[in-house]
């Protein structure tokens, strides 16, 4: 169950240190991404079965290559392996990518829908809570009941439009941290309304008051 001011979604699948490296990479990535006031409570990342999908195949070609120079130790097959090993691994980068940066920071003011579209192609939209009238998850299929991961859909009330994430881990419990930290967020806001509201009739009621006693000490002094 998701914590309001946890900072990771956890994976059965992952220790300590992948985990530690993990919360290191998204600091790195994401934290330009918020205001100087800004917290993140929580990194709603896809789930790892798409992440170990999309890294399997240039894992497989890069460890191949390495294996056919082992078979075939000669120059003229070294080059060619470091050719495709290097290729390889900019095809490992470009899905981990794919895979990594796409995400939502889930903050203590709004959610943010980060996307990686390409090397030089990124967007990052930012969605107040105050702009959410709704958060909704679907589990569908039998994998995604097994493995537990589903969409997560987020109703803005700005637009009426939605924006939703999807083959993500838990989305039960996600959408109530959402729901929780935009309670948290709401609650303080009305509070600091109703505070601000508080200042500024006190302070017409002091200037009423004020002018109230000019008025007197002039009619005292005619008079």
């Amino acid at each position: 169950m998701f914590f309001p001011f946890q900072t990771f979604q956890t994976s059965p699948c992952y220790t300590a240190p992948v985990r530690s490296i993990i919360d290191k990479l998204n600091r790195w990535f994401f934290q330009k991404h918020l205001e100087d006031d800004e917290e993140v409570r929580l990194y709603v990342h896809k789930h790892w079965r798409l992440g170990l999908r999309q890294l399997f195949w240039p894992t497989i070609a890069f460890v191949t290559s390495w294996v056919f120079l082992a078979i075939a130790p000669f120059l003229i097959i070294f080059y060619v392996v470091a050719l495709a090993s290097m290729m390889a691994a900019v095809w490992w980068i470009r899905n981990f990518f794919d895979y990594f940066l796409d995400v939502w920071l889930v903050t203590d003011q709004s959610l943010i829908d980060v996307k990686w579209h390409g090397w030089f192609h990124r967007s990052s939209t930012k969605i107040l809570f105050s702009d959410i009238q709704g958060v909704s998850y679907e589990i569908k299929g039998i994998s995604g009941t097994l493995l537990g991961f589903g969409t997560i859909s987020v109703e803005k009330v700005s637009t009426g439009g939605t924006v939703s994430l999807d083959n993500v881990s838990r989305p039960r419990d996600v959408s109530a941290a959402i729901l929780e930290n935009m309670e948290q967020y709401l609650h303080g806001k009305n509070l600091k309304d109703a505070k601000r509201i508080q200042e500024l009739l006190s302070g017409v009621v002091s200037r009423e008051l004020s002018l109230g006693e000019l008025k007197s000490k002039k009619i005292t002094v005619k008079s």
